[in-house]
């Protein structure tokens, strides 16, 4: 009996973590205005308790799919009886009700982590940010009731069976993909609430950029994981070879990414310097608002996209209304108090203060152009005024042009002082990576490719400028010490977190730019016993057969490699899939992994008398992309291990001071 009520169970637990959200919404803001110790009191409590009843409904969820309850309509729609257990654990979020779930859940963890490790935070500081982000589970928890309810009922009339999941999303990367995209996504909410909640409290200063600059690195670190997991799900899974496409649902999650980026440098400005304190508080909202902007477009029904859940356009009309309301009271919150908060700090234009300003605007530029280009084509479809498509050739050529400057930039930066450099110091210090760059980077297309390539060339140049850099500034940090060995252990670990984090970028630039203009791709026609050379590599089909999973059927096909001049070799086995509840085919792609070449083969279609289609590539570097990523994500990780945020603070008065007006000079 009790297993026939367990959607039942994790409606009503929705319910009652509603009503406690409602509570952390109300009560704390309340208590910190009026200066109520108890009614602050109520903010811990009622954060772990949503994360407890948010934790019994999604569980509950997760249940009827595994135990294969086709009353429930989500079931029903998204699972399987065949479906193996582990894809139908990702089926929970592999539809729009259980990914909003999902993005519930990582709400409330985020909330509980941020009151189970904000003890030294002043009372009346974590009042406020647990209140803000109540006020947001209330909107997400609202929204899941009333538009998408999860426990939706297929009664009287239940299947004998489920219409099973999306072949697309039956795949590995599918079940990690998406949670640690929203733990990104989710987390940018914390950043959120400690700006507003510094705007509220008058604490625009270095305490609060040092509270919130661990959890924008984490955010940061796992959103960045997020998107390369889906560039990786992309290159395989769809069988196209590409890594990237500009998708808009792809754009969605790269704006609050970009946002965030600058953000993270903004928020070292304004701990180290107290500079840019108004600007770090509007790129806090901006990112939030963002992750909610890319909410909109997945949910909304607006566009069309592997990634999209097209859904009732009512539900996008829900979340467009929470992400105004959003917007629009952060911004008008920051309206009335950021310019209470005035501040003079004298720096120079050849200083880090003003190369780390340069790179945030260009940031901003970057999240300017993806944003125009994602949603202008969406608001002239919604006004009548045309259909238009923005595709990668716009994209490019605004894109790849900032990044370049960007990265210019990003070489400067950390060798410039704070507040104050002479230019002629600044250029000798570069002077020589800048120089080593540029003929390392002119040579190696020369010799990788045969030929002198501009786009390879520019390419390589920046990831070595980047690079070298770096090495120049830790050879400037280590000159005093006794051993360069010592000089190195002295630096901090959010040093060494910046140093991963801009290496992980240049990693990422090299394996951009090799594999965009190295890519072998061949069409080929090919029947057992044919073979075909590609990139040094033959390719020779001995078998064709057919296989059984456990809810599809596949033609496999068995392909032996031989490098070129060498006895080893090994077999790759494309299959072409067909799953039987939704008989809707698929490629599964065969790979051959390297860290400096991928061998990609799929299956197209069959020909008719015994051979198949096939794409073959061979592309150079690709990994190196994912792997940048991974440092990337890694140095972020890592600067939040850094001393000063690890530090018991000693105990603050149980309120913040009011904003005082500084004066400027």
């Amino acid at each position: 009996m009790l297993i026939k009520m367990i959607p039942e169970i994790g409606h009503f637990a929705l319910v009652i973590a509603l009503l406690m959200a409602v509570v952390q919404a109300t009560m704390p803001l309340a208590g910190a205005a009026t200066r109520r110790p108890l009614w602050m009191a109520f903010a811990r409590p009622m954060a772990a308790g949503q994360f407890l009843f948010v934790a019994t409904a999604y569980a509950c969820l997760t249940l009827s799919y595994l135990l294969d309850d086709f009353s429930v309509a989500t079931v029903a729609n998204n699972s399987n009886s065949m479906l193996p257990w582990y894809y139908k654990f990702s089926a929970v979020w592999g539809n729009h009700e259980g990914s909003v779930l999902l993005w519930i859940l990582m709400l409330a963890g985020w909330g509980f982590a941020a009151s189970r490790l904000s003890h030294n935070l002043p009372v009346d500081m974590i009042a406020r940010v647990l209140g803000v982000m109540g006020m947001v589970s209330v909107g997400f928890l609202a929204f899941i009731l009333v538009t998408s309810n999860p426990f939706e009922r297929l009664l009287p009339s239940i299947p004998q069976d489920g219409a099973d999941l999306n072949p697309l999303l039956q795949d590995f990367g599918l079940i990690i993909h998406p949670p640690m995209l929203y733990m990104g996504y989710v987390g940018f909410s914390v950043v959120f609430a400690f700006a507003i909640a510094a705007l509220l409290g008058g604490r625009l200063d270095a305490a609060w950029t040092r509270w919130a600059r661990p959890w924008t690195n984490i955010a940061w670190a796992f959103l960045t994981v997020g998107i390369a997991l889906g560039s990786w799900w992309a290159y395989y899974e769809l069988g196209w070879g590409g890594w990237w496409f500009w998708d808009p649902v792809e754009n969605a999650s790269l704006l609050p990414w970009l946002a965030g980026t600058a953000l993270i440098h903004s928020l070292a400005v304004t701990e180290k310097r107290g500079s840019f304190k108004s600007w770090t508080v509007l790129l806090a909202i901006t990112t939030f608002s963002l992750s909610l902007l890319g909410t909109f477009l997945v949910r909304s029904g607006v566009l069309t996209s592997v990634h999209a859940f097209a859904n009732d356009p009512s539900r996008g009309l829900f979340i467009l209304a929470l992400l105004g309301a959003t917007v629009g009271l952060s911004l008008l919150i920051f309206a009335l108090r950021a310019p209470r908060v005035r501040h003079a700090v004298a720096f120079s234009w050849v200083s880090r203060d003003a190369l780390l300003l340069i790179n945030n605007i260009l940031l901003v530029i970057m999240t300017v152009t993806v944003l125009l280009g994602t949603v202008y084509p969406l608001l002239l479809d919604a006004l009548g005024l045309g259909k238009i498509s923005v595709g990668p050739p716009y994209f490019n050529a605004l894109f790849v042009p900032l990044t370049a400057m960007l990265c210019v930039f990003m070489g400067l930066g950390p060798n410039a002082r704070w507040k104050l450099m002479s230019g002629r110091e600044l250029l000798r210090r570069l002077a020589l990576a800048g120089a080593t760059a540029l003929v390392i980077g002119s040579i190696v297309p020369l010799v990788y490719g045969g030929e002198w390539n501009l786009w390879v060339t520019l390419g390589l140049v920046i990831a070595l400028w980047i690079v070298l850099s770096l090495v120049s500034d830790l050879l400037d940090k280590t000159r005093q010490a006794p051993s360069r060995l010592a000089g190195l252990k002295r630096l901090s670990l959010a040093h060494w977190g910046m140093v991963l984090g801009h290496l992980g970028l240049a990693v990422t630039i090299v394996g951009v730019t090799v594999v965009s203009h190295y890519n072998v791709e061949r069409n080929v026609r090919m029947a057992p016993g044919d073979s075909v050379q590609v990139a040094g590599y033959t390719f020779t089909m001995t078998e064709l057969r057919n296989r059984r999973g456990p809810n599809f059927l596949a033609d496999t096909a068995t392909i032996r490699v031989n490098r070129d001049g060498s006895a080893r070799s090994f077999t790759m086995a494309p299959e072409k899939r067909l799953y039987l509840a939704r008989g809707m085919p698929m490629t599964d792609v065969a790979l051959r992994p390297g860290l400096f070449r991928d061998l990609y083969v799929a299956m197209g279609e069959d020909l008719g008398d015994g051979s198949w289609a096939l794409r073959i590539q061979y592309k150079p570097f690709v990994r190196w992309l994912w792997l940048g990523a991974l440092l990337m994500a890694a140095g972020g990780l890592l600067a939040v291990a850094d001393r000063r945020y690890r530090l018991k603070r000693t105990r603050e008065a149980p309120q913040s001071a009011p904003l005082s007006r500084e004066v400027s000079a």
